[in-house]
């Protein structure tokens, strides 16, 4: 062990080898007495227990001063504040939106009342960050903003206040990282915020864990080090999973653990699950599926041959139940489409590539079987929503063959496609044309909202019948707008990841989206 460890984290990582003793001196036992003829295959687990993976340098965990005072957010130099929101209705409801997708990993919030419409200069901006490198969106909960991008040769974590872009502390480290197709090097994974703590995972692979309030690096991993890791084709990309004290992260490294789970606390292995699918760039979720949590990972990242597909697993263990293979045979493919639960037995995913969309069923035996199929619909990162028994997203690999589409989740049939077409001016006199191409999704109780990938905001009367727009505006025009629209106590945060046609640096939004 080369890291020094302090006695209370020398004490959980007893505990954790203790734990995998004892599932590996079970699965022993079930072996030798089934081979006995002692019980038979009905006694047997649903399950197959997880398979041991050591962990090769668990991390020394730093403390939180106790005397640390409170920090008091400041402005900094890539802020810009222009004015402060409007106050919230009496009657609104806010919630936090701790990680990528949102608090129900589906781009839905509870949030209400929102606007209702879009002045054509936009709603009104509440201030503006300068943001650096990478593809992430900002994350919000227990009163702090969140942002991890690059800046020159570091990643770079930070809190803010939400309602004024000011900085309460940052933390950088440095990061290696060229991709090899041409796209800006930063990170490709937002930043989750869980139980007073922060986690990172970079572009490279370093998985981080701070302390919310006072930025306290408590823990780091260089995974791309510590593990033999498979080479990505864009970095490493998928959002970790918090859940119930564990850090699940999709991996993929030569003994073929196809996903770990670390202890929040930590930072020590807890458990491994072995298979042969590589990270992709969907993010793992956890699901209530056939009366009990299951944890979904979509695999497919580099591999030779092409494999991937939908995982399910114990999120307590690692066990996997079952594997379903998706993923195109185009060697420079990925699955990025993170899984959508569908009712309490069934997941969407798909393949922008070949395959395009299938919707699954676990049975009670745990296994995935086909429902339907969608070759028409499949998404390459975007994350259809679930409305009214309804699927809706915008589908397609690349910018021109992307549309909007309504899918029937009962029959798999295609309600109706749409993709509407405008222009905007520029500042030379020229008309550019544009679409939503493959946009992202938001939905609250009371409509639908979209945000195309060059900048456009939408809202959408969503209804199996005809396609709705009901307004839209211009926010900018910037190439690679791909994260997510973000809302959290009535304030609309975009990430434009690229400089504006119109000059603008890459920049974090914020807009006053507070309904009356």
């Amino acid at each position: 062990m080369d890291n020094f460890m302090d006695d209370s984290n020398l004490i959980r990582h007893q505990s954790a080898l203790l734990e995998r003793d004892r599932l590996h001196s079970r699965q022993g036992m079930v072996r030798h007495l089934t081979l006995l003829g002692l019980i038979g295959l009905a006694a047997l687990p649903s399950v197959i227990f997880s398979e041991d993976f050591a962990d090769p340098a668990p991390p020394q965990v730093a403390t939180v001063p106790t005397d640390a005072p409170d920090l008091v957010a400041q402005p900094f130099d890539r802020l810009t504040f222009h004015v402060a929101p409007k106050a919230l209705s009496p009657d609104a409801v806010v919630a936090d939106w701790p990680r990528y997708l949102g608090p129900a990993d589906n781009c839905t919030t509870s949030e209400r009342p929102l606007l209702g419409s879009l002045p054509d200069a936009g709603p009104t901006l509440v201030w503006e960050i300068e943001k650096g490198g990478g593809y992430t969106s900002a994350i919000i909960a227990e009163g702090r903003l969140v942002l991890f991008d690059r800046y020159d040769e570091e990643e770079v974590v930070s809190a803010h206040d939400p309602e004024t872009g000011q900085r309460f502390w940052e933390d950088r480290f440095p990061v290696e990282y060229q991709d090899r197709y041409g796209f800006n090097p930063g990170p490709r994974a937002s930043a989750v915020i869980a139980q007073g703590k922060v986690y990172t995972l970079g572009v490279t692979s370093t998985l981080t864990c701070h302390d919310l309030r006072s930025g306290t690096r408590l823990w780091q991993r260089r995974l791309d080090q510590e593990f033999s890791r498979a080479s990505y084709f864009f970095g490493h990309g998928c959002t970790p999973l918090v859940y119930e004290g564990k850090v699940i992260v999709p991996l993929g490294t030569d003994d073929k653990m196809s996903v770990a789970a670390f202890d929040a606390d930590s930072g020590a292995l807890l458990w491994g699950t072995r298979h042969e699918w590589n990270a992709s760039y969907g993010s793992p979720i956890v699901a209530e599926l056939q009366g009990a949590p299951r944890l979904l990972v979509l695999g497919g990242g580099e591999s030779k041959p092409a494999t991937g597909g939908l995982l399910c697993i114990d999120p307590k263990t690692g066990a996997l139940h079952d594997a379903f293979p998706w993923r195109a045979e185009k060697y420079e493919s990925v699955n990025g489409q993170t899984p959508v639960a569908v009712g309490n037995d069934q997941v969407y995913i798909s393949d922008a590539y070949e395959l395009g969309g299938v919707l699954l069923r676990l049975t009670p035996e745990l296994k995935w079987e086909e429902v339907w199929k969608a070759p028409d619909f499949g998404m390459h990162w975007t994350v259809p929503l679930i409305v009214d028994g309804q699927l809706y997203g915008f589908r397609g690999r690349n910018e021109p063959d992307a549309w909007f589409a309504s899918y029937d989740i009962a029959t798999g049939k295609e309600n109706w496609r749409a993709d509407p077409e405008w222009s905007v001016p520029l500042e030379s006199g020229r008309e550019y044309r544009l679409r939503y191409f493959r946009g992202s999704l938001l939905h609250n109780p009371e409509r639908s909202y979209a945000l195309s990938e060059l900048g456009t905001l939408g809202i959408f009367d969503l209804k199996p019948e005809e396609f709705v727009e009901v307004g839209r505006c211009q926010l900018f025009v910037a190439q690679a707008t791909w994260s997510p629209p973000v809302v959290s106590h009535g304030l609309l945060y975009i990430s434009q990841h690229e400089p504006a046609m119109g000059g603008e640096a890459p920049r974090v939004l914020c807009y006053d989206f507070r309904g009356e």
